[in-house]
């Protein structure tokens, strides 16, 4: 018998030991910044970005234009117990270059620097209104004549 409580006390020790571990935040990162002594190896009005990305490496994303920068993004996100993950910190390397593809600048920014932007979706309604799928299918059957199926 004394052998049977002291299995179910370690087995509720070992429980609570597992409740309180789970109770722990866990730190994730995510992306790449590279450090500044790369970062100083990179010369505004010299550096193309072809030896950008042989100095520091491929960047996260790039804009949208051509003409437009690199951008290296590198978030830290806090995981807790069942609460929504949080980010704690963010940082953003933004190079940017002239016409000619030559660094223009390099600027750092953090997540005090960032503004919340509303998402909002936007849903475009068919003109179909409600008809179905196998409607649909079906609808347009009458429509054809033996004339223009075989081409006649």
């Amino acid at each position: 018998m004394r052998g049977t409580f002291r299995i179910a006390n370690l087995a509720m020790a070992g429980a609570l030991l597992v409740a309180l571990g789970a109770c722990t935040a866990q730190y994730r990162s995510h992306g790449y910044i590279p450090p500044e002594e790369d970062l100083q190896q990179i010369v505004p009005g010299v550096d193309t970005r072809a030896s950008v990305e042989d100095v520091i490496g491929v960047p996260s994303s790039a804009g949208v234009l051509r003409e437009s920068g690199y951008y290296y993004v590198e978030s830290e996100v806090r995981h807790f117990a069942w609460k929504r993950p949080e980010v704690v910190s963010r940082e953003v390397l933004a190079i940017t270059f002239d016409e000619a593809g030559v660094v223009n600048n390099l600027v750092t920014y953090g997540l005090e620097d960032g503004k919340v932007v509303p998402l909002t979706r936007r849903v475009t309604q068919s003109g179909d209104g409600d008809i179905g799928f196998i409607r649909k299918l079906f609808g347009n059957l009458g429509g054809f004549s033996a004339d223009q199926l075989f081409g006649n």
